[in-house]
């Protein structure tokens, strides 16, 4: 008889120890296992339980200034300006519930990205956590011009 052929019993019982509920992810969110890669590969592509705070603080930051594009887009639009951004343009001008919605919920799936990409060597030459910094300087340079524009707006045409 080959190796293959041969049938092994069921050793489990049939019964699920482990149990999913929102106590268990509490649990693991204030106690976290995985804080660093546990294999010489896992250096490039980190999966990980646990970030920093300062990665907290940059989403929280990156989610507050999405916010505050949206309010200034919208009083620069009441001023006689457009959206530049072909996505956004669709739902500002029918409805403004919907293009809060679609703005934070797009912003807050690339967050998410962003964070898991946080402990990775993108492109093997720089932390991922990089690219929340960029996203923050993007969003500070944006917030300064729109409020450039609030504060000086252009004379019309």
């Amino acid at each position: 008889m080959h190796a293959m052929e041969r049938v092994h019993p069921e050793r489990r019982s049939g019964v699920e120890r482990r149990h999913y509920s929102v106590a268990a992810y509490w649990r693991g969110a204030l106690n976290p296992r995985r804080r660093a890669g546990r294999r010489a590969t896992d250096r490039v592509y980190t999966i990980i339980d646990w970030h920093s705070p300062r990665v907290l603080a940059l989403v929280l930051l990156i989610l507050g200034m999405s916010t505050l594009d949206g309010v200034l887009t919208l009083m620069l639009m009441s001023q006689g300006a457009s959206e530049v951004n072909p996505v956004m343009a669709l739902f500002v001008p029918h409805n403004l519930g919907w293009f809060a919605a679609i703005k934070l919920t797009l912003t807050s799936v690339g967050a998410a990205v962003l964070v898991i990409c946080a402990r990775m060597k993108l492109f093997r030459l720089f932390p991922g956590e990089v690219l929340l910094y960029v996203v923050v300087a993007c969003y500070a340079a944006l917030m300064a011009y729109e409020l450039h524009l609030l504060a000086n707006p252009p004379p019309p045409l």
